[in-house]
């Protein structure tokens, strides 16, 4: 047992940093923030701007998981990592900072629509000061191809506007640093004495009395299990794939799942696990005449490219992002490649290194680098899925990864959609706007012309966006995980505080939206 709090944040992410930051303004509040992973300070690539390549291949703050098979997605196990740091992803993406649209909230339960959220969001951005990169020839050239097919230029894609639309992203960094919730929210606010934090702090279990109160938080931190407890309140903000899983784990979830495991059931809630999904994504690349003049994921923009959907009219459900290869290609394919070389039996860290130091030699090879120096990618993602898969236990053992079943294309309609978004990203690389860089597509590549190849070539390519969501979905239903205050319903004193609340993912990042959640649940505790 260690001592008393008023309230404990499981997860230093994107949320849980906003969480207990905002908490511990009340100077009477004593806040405990767990975070299973190291501090961003024992990883300097997490704390600079240009570190996000690094960061990405750091098994140290990047936790590998995978998905079960995907059967619409040639059986593929899909990479699930996501940062396992203090900053969460926060500390490792590429710091891309999107509000979402206002059709997007519009989707989201009364009192989180655009208007309810906008005052929040600014407040968020005061501490966080985003910033804009400015514009190179390539990304201009980008933004004209683009142009040419329909989208629309625009200065600000955080203004609830997204409908067909090219612009450069707002992204958490300022100058030659990284600002994560982490170092905006508590990093720059300096050492706070009702703030505790502690990394290295796996969570195993919420602890509930018999009258399903969660009354403390019991994890593992220097190689002993220890237990705090909290007068107050206990806010999950562990992730996507973390938080229905620490549930589970703690006896709240479908009963029978449960029971299976041996698991004593508090609550029996079948909303936990459930309505997990994703924005999957696949590239379009091309080979250029000229070097790419750009180091950063900055240019983004979004479509409605399938008209035959129930979507509004001017809401978007694609974004397309302009990747330029010589920002992380290498390491881009130290992380990608491995699984997809070695036999799953066979995958492991000791394999997982030496095919990395493989793809390390290679591109020592001048000949490579000049080659990656021309190569950009229009990455399309699927920004609206239909699709819902699952998260469950496969072991009650917390060092093992649940079993997460995002379900890509088992909704046929989203592959239908990623078909013509191939087809919409072939043409924005062969516009004229971009004829002083000569593209060739190089992937799929020419031949694959038909429906049918091309939606092949979409199953066996498939990536995540890392923008995994609603498995503890928010909702006014009594049998929704969370209701509007992100209370945990079947208990007391439990909230839920991150993407697994999103019942329906925006067409943007969710990086934002976290923040928003985190930022909106600690003013709900606070009672303003």
């Amino acid at each position: 047992m260690i001592d008393d709090f008023d309230y404990i944040v499981v997860g230093g992410g994107s949320a849980g940093c906003i969480v207990a930051a905002e908490l511990a303004k009340d100077s009477h509040a004593r806040v405990l923030l767990l975070e299973a992973g190291p501090t961003a300070e024992e990883h300097p690539e997490t704390l600079v701007a240009s570190g996000y390549k690094q960061a990405f291949i750091n098994d140290a703050v990047m936790g590998e998981r995978f998905s079960v098979p995907q059967g619409h997605s040639a059986r593929q196990r899909i990479f699930a990592g996501t940062g396992t740091v203090m900053g969460g992803s926060g500390s490792v993406n590429g710091m891309v900072y999107t509000r979402g649209s206002r059709e997007d909230y519009a989707e989201w339960p009364d009192g989180w629509h655009w208007d309810d959220n906008l005052a929040d969001f600014e407040a968020i951005e005061a501490t966080l000061r985003p910033h804009q990169r400015p514009p190179t020839l390539w990304t201009e050239a980008c933004i004209a191809s683009a142009e040419e097919n329909g989208f629309e230029r625009k200065e600000d894609l955080n203004d609830g506007n997204m409908s067909n639309v090219i612009g450069y992203e707002w992204m958490s960094y300022e100058g030659d640093d990284r600002r994560s919730s982490y170092v905006a929210f508590i990093k720059d606010a300096g050492p706070r004495e009702n703030l505790t934090v502690v990394s290295g702090a796996r969570a195993h279990r919420v602890v509930f009395t018999t009258d399903r109160h969660a009354r403390a938080v019991e994890f593992e931190h220097e190689g002993e299990l220890k237990r705090a407890s909290a007068e107050r309140e206990i806010i999950l903000c562990a992730g996507a794939l973390e938080t229905p899983k620490l549930l589970l784990l703690s006896g709240v979830g479908p009963s029978e799942h449960l029971r299976a495991f041996g698991i004593s059931v508090v609550a029996d809630r079948g909303a936990i696990g459930t309505g997990l999904h994703d924005h999957p994504n696949v590239p379009v690349f091309f080979k250029s005449k000229k070097d790419i003049d750009c180091f950063y994921p900055q240019l983004y923009s979004f479509y409605r490219t399938n008209q035959s959907t129930d979507l509004p009219p001017s809401q978007s459900d694609t974004c397309y992002v302009y990747w330029p290869a010589p920002s992380a290609m290498k390491q881009m394919m130290q992380r990608m490649l491995p699984p997809k070389a070695i036999p799953h039996a066979l995958y492991g860290p000791r394999s997982r290194s030496m095919v990395r130091r493989m793809i390390g030699a290679a591109f020592k090879i001048g000949a490579l680098q000049r080659f990656t120096d021309h190569i950009f990618g229009i990455i399309l993602i699927l920004g609206k899925p239909k699709s819902r898969g699952t998260l469950r236990l496969q072991s009650t053992d917390v060092a093992q990864q649940a079993l997460i079943d995002p379900a890509y294309y088992s909704e046929p309609q989203d592959l239908d959609t990623m078909v013509k978004g191939v087809r919409i990203a072939r043409q924005i690389g062969n516009a004229k706007g971009l004829t002083d860089w000569s593209p060739k597509e190089l992937m799929p590549g020419k031949r694959v012309t038909s429906d049918d190849a091309i939606a092949n070539y979409v199953r066996k390519n498939t990536i995540t966006t890392y923008h995994f969501a609603g498995s503890c979905g928010m909702g006014t239903n009594e049998s929704d995980a969370v209701d509007t205050r992100l209370r945990l319903r079947g208990v007391t004193g439990l909230r839920v505080a991150d993407a697994s609340v999103i019942p329906r993912n925006p067409v943007s990042a969710l990086n934002a939206p976290s923040m928003l959640i985190g930022y909106r649940a600690a003013r709900f505790m606070r009672g303003r």
